[in-house]
């Protein structure tokens, strides 16, 4: 699994590019996790890190990019990152006090058909899964679904809850937990289905 790279706001600040935000181990760690998602690195002013795309998702594009095609906007995208939260307004929704670490599933486009049968519908799979994976996770930080948004599952810890000089230790095994918890509840396996499936994705394969 060869990471691919769509940086984003490459002006960012020289601190996230030290050694106390290396995500470099991030692909390696997760592969035997999310086979199948091809990883995007993602790098801004508020996150860093790497975005994991489900098989015949829609290429992710910088959000800071205004100069989109919004029909490229609208094809279905569906997936998992994993990284920092170096500023809250990268994911105001959340309660946070950054640097954080964190994983989510994303499912895009936010208010689209794919999103609302996936995410905002009752009974959905992402509610589904919120529910169960509530049930697996014994200890906090617990997983926290935001169905009015494209971060959907989210899980995440402040960095300075760890030892000083730890980060990344401490972060690998946050995300060796919280990849296997995704794993178990299915949630990985049922995400790559969906957008497989979706009538989009369906006639973007057919054309190859």
């Amino acid at each position: 699994m060869k990471p691919q790279f769509a940086k984003a706001n490459a002006d960012v600040h020289s601190d996230v590019c030290s050694a106390e935000w290396n995500c470099d181990w991030v692909p390696s760690l997760a592969e035997p996790y999310l086979r199948g998602y091809t990883p995007h690195f993602e790098r801004s002013k508020s996150v860093l890190g790497y975005r994991f795309l489900a098989q015949a998702s829609a290429t992710a594009s910088p959000r800071s990019n205004k100069n989109a095609r919004p029909a490229a906007s609208q094809r279905a995208s569906a997936g998992f990152f994993i990284g920092y939260l170096l500023d809250a307004r990268g994911l105001p929704f959340l309660r946070v006090a950054p640097p954080e670490f964190l994983a989510f599933c994303f499912v895009e486009p936010l208010g689209g058909r794919f999103h609302r049968r996936l995410v905002s519908a009752p009974d959905s799979l992402m509610r589904r899964t919120a529910e169960y994976i509530r049930w697996l996770t014994h200890h906090p930080p617990r997983f926290e679904l935001f169905a009015d948004q494209h971060a959907t599952l989210v899980r995440h810890i402040p960095t300075h809850e760890w030892p000083v000089g730890r980060t990344e230790h401490y972060a690998r095994n946050f995300t060796i937990e919280t990849l296997a918890w995704l794993v178990r509840s299915a949630l990985v396996r049922r995400l790559s289905d969906e957008i497989a499936s979706h009538p989009t994705s369906a006639r973007r394969a057919a054309r190859k």
